[in-house]
C-alpha cells in the first residue's frame, strides 16, 4: 500500500488530514455557539475559522446506493431515503400517535422506533448513532445520549408538542446580548481552521503560555489535613509535588478511576464502569477522476459526507469528504476522504493491522464511492484509538451520579470531573461544561472555604 510518508512532496506536503474528530458545530440554536466561537476568538483564531458550505449534501448508504439525507424535518417529504408509509408513520408519530413512555430507561432504538417508526431508526439513527457515538444504539441511552430530544416528549407530550413549547419559551425568554467579535455563521453547518483542528490547542496552549505544563502526568491525588490536595507530578524534570484548593479532573474516566481508587473505592468503582470502544480513523487520497460518475455534483465530489448503516453489508462507519467541505485539504486534483471503522459493534479492528484497516476502506468504498479498476489510494495516515468515545449506555447517568455522590458524602470538597463522558463526546459539549465547571470552581474558592 502507497504510503503518504513516500509520496511526492508536491501531493503530501499540500495535503492536511486529521487522526482524530476533523470538525466542529459551531452554529447549533443554543448558548452553545457563543461558548465555542467564544474560545476560538479568545484564542486568536477568528480570522482562521472556516466553514463548510450550510447546504452540502449529506448521505446515508441503503439499498446499495447512498441517498441524500433531509437536512430539516420540513424537507422529509422529498427524499427518496424513506418510503411513503415510513413518512407517514415518523409524522402521526411525532405528532403523538404512538406507544406512550414506557416505565423504563429507553434505549436510543427503543425510543426512536417507538415515535418514530423503525425506518428512521434504521436508516437515520442508526447510522448517526455509529457517526457520533461509535455507539450502538440498542445499548445507548436516549436520555443520556440525546436528553435534548428525550426531553422533548417530556416537556410536550410528544416530540412535536415539545419542541412548540421549547420555542414558545425561547421566544419569552430573554436574550443576552451577542459578544460583537464573534463571527456570524450562517446555517447549520460545521467548521474546522485553515491549518487544521490542531490549531485550536496549539493556539490555547500559546495563550495560556507557561501557565499550561505540557508532559506532565499526574500520578497520584492525596488529601490534606486542612480540607486541599497535593499532587505528585512526573514531569520532564523529574517529579513534582503541589498543593491545591480544588481538582478539575477531565481525564477518561478510566484515568480517574485509577487515580481515585485510593481515596473512594465507590467512586473508582462507578467510574471504572463506563465503556470506550475502539475507533481507527483512516484518511486515505485518490485522483479526483477516481470518483464514480455518478456520485459526482455539477462533475465535483460535493458534500458533507456518508454513513453507513450497520445492516448494509460494511465495515467503515462513514465517511467525510474532507477536500469537498473546507478549502485547502487537498491539492488540485486529488480527494481526501477521512474514514472511521470500528465502535461498539465492531471492537474486532484492533487486531487488525495498519494496512489491513486501509484496504478495509478502500474495499467499502469502492462498492460506493470509488470506481472498483481504480489503483490503490494514498495513505496519509491511520490513526488507531483503543479507547476512543465513551459510551453513554443504559445507566450512565446513574452510574455518574453515583461517582459524585461518593466524593461529595467522602468529603472530597473542591474535585470536580468533567470531561466527555461528563458533558457529551462533542467538542462544544465538552467547551460548554468547562464554562460550566470553571463557574463552578469559582463560586467554591469565593466562598472562602480554605480561607
Amino acid at each position: 500500500m502507497e504510503k503518504g510518508i513516500d509520496a511526492p512532496p508536491s501531493v503530501h506536503g499540500a495535503l492536511t488530514w486529521h487522526g482524530g474528530g476533523a470538525s466542529i458545530l459551531p452554529t447549533i440554536e443554543t448558548s452553545l455557539r457563543d461558548y465555542l466561537l467564544m474560545v476560538q476568538v479568545d484564542s486568536g483564531l477568528k480570522d482562521d475559522l472556516v466553514l463548510g458550505d450550510p447546504t452540502a449534501p449529506r448521505f446515508v448508504l441503503w439499498g446499495g446506493g447512498l441517498k441524500p439525507v433531509p437536512s430539516s424535518p420540513a424537507d422529509l417529504p422529498f427524499f427518496d431515503l424513506m418510503s411513503f408509509s415510513g413518512k407517514l408513520r415518523a409524522g402521526f408519530g411525532a405528532l403523538g400517535f404512538r406507544p406512550s413512555l414506557p416505565d423504563h430507561e429507553e434505549s436510543v432504538e427503543e425510543f426512536v422506533r417507538r415515535n418514530l417508526g423503525d425506518e428512521v431508526f434504521e436508516r437515520l439513527i442508526e447510522p448517526f448513532c455509529s457517526g457520533v457515538y461509535a455507539g450502538d444504539p440498542s445499548k445507548l441511552s436516549m436520555e443520556a445520549a440525546f436528553g435534548k430530544v428525550w426531553r422533548l416528549e417530556k416537556r410536550g407530550g410528544s416530540i412535536i408538542g415539545g419542541a412548540i413549547k421549547a420555542i414558545q419559551e425561547k421566544n419569552k425568554s430573554a436574550k443576552p446580548p451577542r459578544d460583537p467579535r464573534l463571527p456570524k455563521p450562517k446555517g447549520q453547518t460545521i467548521g474546522s481552521f485553515r491549518k487544521g483542528q490542531a490549531m485550536l490547542p496549539n493556539a490555547i496552549s500559546k495563550r495560556l503560555g507557561s501557565r499550561v505544563k505540557l508532559s506532565w502526568k499526574l500520578i497520584s491525588i492525596s488529601k490534606l489535613e486542612n480540607r486541599g490536595y497535593s499532587l505528585t507530578y512526573e514531569t520532564p524534570n523529574g517529579f513534582a509535588t503541589l498543593q491545591t484548593k480544588t481538582v478539575v479532573m477531565t481525564v477518561p474516566s478510566y484515568v480517574a478511576s485509577d487515580l481515585l481508587r485510593p481515596l473512594s473505592l465507590e467512586a473508582a468503582e462507578a467510574l471504572s464502569k463506563f465503556y470506550y470502544p475502539p475507533v481507527a480513523a483512516v484518511s486515505v487520497s485518490y485522483p479526483e477522476e477516481a470518483i464514480r460518475a455518478d456520485r459526482l455534483i455539477d462533475g465535483q465530489l460535493k458534500g458533507f459526507g456518508q454513513l453507513h448503516p450497520r445492516s448494509q453489508g460494511v465495515e467503515t462507519l462513514g465517511t467525510i469528504y474532507s477536500s469537498s467541505l473546507f478549502p485547502n485539504r487537498a491539492p488540485p486534483g486529488r480527494v481526501l476522504l477521512l474514514n472511521y471503522i470500528g465502535g461498539a459493534t465492531n471492537p474486532g479492528i484492533l487486531s487488525k493491522t495498519e494496512s489491513q484497516l486501509v484496504e478495509a476502506v478502500d474495499h467499502d468504498l469502492r462498492t460506493m464511492l470509488i470506481n472498483p479498476k481504480e489503483g490503490e489510494p494514498l495513505t496519509l495516515g491511520v490513526k488507531v484509538w483503543p479507547r476512543a468515545i465513551p459510551q453513554f449506555l443504559i445507566g450512565h447517568l446513574e452510574t455518574l451520579e453515583t461517582a459524585k455522590y461518593a466524593l461529595s458524602i467522602g468529603g472530597f470538597r473542591g474535585m470536580f470531573l468533567g470531561g466527555n463522558y461528563v458533558s457529551g463526546v462533542a467538542l462544544g459539549r465538552c467547551v460548554e461544561s468547562a464554562y460550566d465547571v470553571a463557574a463552578d470552581v469559582s463560586n467554591f474558592l469565593s466562598r472562602g472555604v480554605y480561607k
